[in-house]
């Protein structure tokens, strides 16, 4: 990741990203690996923490794909968890995706992010910092670089972030822009959620799936009709162990049940029954009626 091929672009050149430089703190340099952004891609952000779930990380690739496959080019930043599974998941969805670092081009952070980094570069994308080569990666550079990624999309979609999670930094600069923040809902009780919670009770949009997304960026979206469908629970199982027990329970009833129901059928506690039929539902696999859950189809 070094030198020659890198360009600096300054504020106020043609190819400096034009909706990054309408917002406020715009920075004055950019440094770009890669393919620069362009003034024709349509652009979506998706953050959140680092100490992700498995359910979490998968959420935020199966997103991404599916925005990629739509032609939205994806921008994180390439940290560990979210970030990083947002990449990958545009990369699997044959699109392209920028990344921003907090430190200097010349030296990928994290060091596990290497090959994924040119993975970005060499599929289309670019690596992005407003830090000239040979800036270390200080602490507050990782604050600083989350107002670039929101201003480089059109929004930014949250996907679990706790209450001091950076994420909610880079949905605070969005909506300073004028910019659409997009949240999925987790568990009520669980610590990854109580920032993307906060966020939805001061006025960001819940979303449940990446239709939910797509379906306000349609009219500019040449490949929208190319995005996955939503699951169908009549062919799919999930791939985690509790979630298939739960969703295999629900499948053999002759009605719906309540959580209490499964709980005893599955032998689990009814709190983790309750926090994994929130991410079924999420997944448009299960539904719920006054308190009893269904499969959104029945298996053949």
């Amino acid at each position: 990741m070094a030198g020659p091929s890198i360009l600096e672009m300054k504020k106020g050149d043609a190819q400096y990203p034009e909706l990054l430089g309408q917002t406020a703190g715009a920075p004055e340099n950019l440094f770009c690996l890669g393919a620069p952004p362009r003034s024709d891609e349509v652009t979506v952000a998706i953050v959140g923490t680092r100490k992700a779930t498995p359910d979490g990380r998968l959420l935020a690739k199966r997103t991404a794909a599916a925005l990629a496959r739509a032609g939205v080019t994806v921008v994180s930043g390439l940290a560990l968890g979210i970030d990083g599974a947002a990449h990958e998941g545009a990369l699997e969805g044959g699109g392209r995706t920028l990344a921003v670092l907090a430190r200097g081009l010349d030296d990928v952070y994290p060091q596990a992010h290497v090959g994924l980094a040119r993975k970005i570069v060499e599929q289309g994308g670019a690596i992005l910092s407003e830090y000239p080569v040979g800036t270390p990666p200080l602490q507050h550079q990782f604050l600083e670089r989350n107002r670039i990624i929101a201003g480089l999309s059109v929004g930014t979609v949250i996907v679990e972030a706790p209450i001091h999670s950076g994420a909610l930094v880079t949905a605070r600069c969005a909506a300073e822009a004028g910019r659409e923040v997009y949240v999925f809902p987790g568990s009520a009780g669980s610590p990854n959620y109580a920032g993307s919670h906060l966020l939805i009770r001061s006025g960001a949009r819940l979303v449940a799936s990446a239709e939910d997304i797509l379906e306000d960026l349609a009219s500019v979206l040449p490949n929208y009709g190319l995005a996955l469908p939503k699951e169908d629970a009549s062919r799919t199982e999930p791939e985690d162990a509790t979630d298939r027990a739960i969703f295999l329970a629900l499948a053999e009833a002759s009605g719906a049940l309540t959580i209490d129901n499964l709980a005893q059928l599955v032998n689990l506690e009814t709190h983790i029954v309750s926090e994994r039929l929130t991410y079924l539902i999420l997944r448009d696999m299960v539904t719920e009626n006054g308190g009893r859950y269904a499969l959104k189809k029945k298996i053949k």
